[in-house]
């Protein structure tokens, strides 16, 4: 008889290896003390916690600037991701420079902790372009509007990775509603079947637009769905940074190590809408994100560090300043008037462009043509 831990995981390395915690991994209380007991995972060192602090501090104010950009009409359409700083910052730090993120469309706050400018992150959300910023330069997939799509892309390149013998490992973060597109499960079973360096982070903010979770799944949590393909799995407090980053940095690892792909099911909340064109207030009561701003992860994080002589009220200043110096940035970006050329919608659609393709180019040159003619 196989002999299971108190965590839920067999000791003998058998199927029940790959089940999740039966609590959500955590290493800090809702005030920000040290939990108890220890997890079983590495904590993050303090400079890698201090770093995480700035970049959150400067991603939740870039989120209120964007946000912000939507109401003066610079931007069609922001997914915020308030509240969910520690995975926004989290995903990108547990990978190296020469590894893979790929993101969803609420994921703005990872792309510019990967050191992406603000206004080239924001293009697709204000349609100036397909995708602002070159992919291959910040290793960063385009964001992915589809839902799930971007999990396929991820185990497909995360195998390239493992046929090439590189080491690099891809990331692709998912959101709840996701995790019941057949896309998610196809990656899912291609990257155990081949053994991908793939991790799969679910942000689950419980709510799929208005859609609430128990309408998603009745499994335990979202992380048993990778136990049926044979992925290691965790659950994890995604307003936690220091666990966050601990159980990401394990993912990251094993899968970097031949050991096949990790799901994580990072447990958060958004506290904003959908998106600005949503109503949150329709299907989810006033009490519900208060209760979770009391789990508010920078918080939560400055309370650790400072209890722990990691982090000054000169620290505090200097990431506040920066967070400021970059909405201004990003203000005086988004307010300038963009002038794309009519002809750059058909680039970069396909590698090889289809005759269909070719031919709307050239009705569209004509007319141009013929308008420039006739002033």
């Amino acid at each position: 008889m196989t002999d299971v831990r108190l965590d839920g995981r067999a000791s003998d390395g058998g199927p029940g290896a790959l089940l999740p915690s039966a609590r959500p991994v955590r290493f800090l209380t809702d005030a920000g003390a040290a939990a108890r007991p220890r997890p079983r995972y590495p904590a993050p060192g303090p400079d890698l916690l201090r770093r995480a602090y700035r970049a959150m501090v400067v991603g939740r104010r870039f989120d209120a600037q964007a946000t912000a950009l939507t109401k003066q009409g610079r931007l069609a359409v922001y997914p915020s991701s308030h509240g969910q700083e520690a995975c926004q910052v989290g995903a990108v730090l547990a990978l190296d420079d020469g590894d893979w993120l790929f993101p969803t469309y609420r994921e703005s706050v990872a792309l510019v902790t990967r050191g992406i400018d603000p206004a080239e992150a924001l293009s697709l959300l204000r349609g100036d372009a397909h995708c602002g910023y070159d992919p291959h330069r910040y290793r960063v997939a385009p964001q992915c509007t589809p839902l799930a799509t971007q999990t396929v892309h991820a185990a497909g390149l995360a195998y390239a990775e493992q046929r090439k013998g590189t080491g690099r490992v891809a990331l692709a973060c998912v959101g709840d509603g996701g995790t019941s597109e057949g896309d998610f499960h196809e990656a899912l079973n291609f990257a155990a079947v081949f053994k991908a360096p793939a991790v799969f982070f679910v942000q689950n903010n419980e709510y799929a637009i208005s859609v609430p979770l128990e309408r998603q799944t009745a499994a335990p949590s979202l992380a048993y769905k990778g136990v049926g393909y044979g992925i290691r799995s965790e659950r994890v407090d995604g307003n936690d940074p220091v666990a966050v980053l601990a159980v990401l940095a394990a993912a990251v690892e094993h899968a970097r190590s031949g050991n096949g792909p990790f799901l994580v099911e990072a447990h958060t909340y958004r506290l904003e809408s959908h998106t600005n064109a949503d109503d949150a207030t329709r299907y989810r009561a006033d009490s519900e994100p208060e209760e979770w701003r009391r789990r508010d992860p920078i918080a939560r994080l400055e309370a650790y560090l400072r209890r722990r002589g990691h982090l000054t009220d000169e620290d505090v200043a200097a990431a506040a300043a920066e967070a400021e110096d970059l909405a201004a940035r990003t203000r005086a970006a988004l307010n300038a008037d963009p002038h794309p050329a009519p002809l750059d919608l058909f680039e970069h659609v396909y590698g090889t462009p289809t005759p269909q393709l070719d031919e709307q180019r050239a009705f569209l040159r004509d007319e141009l043509e013929a308008e420039e003619v006739q002033s």
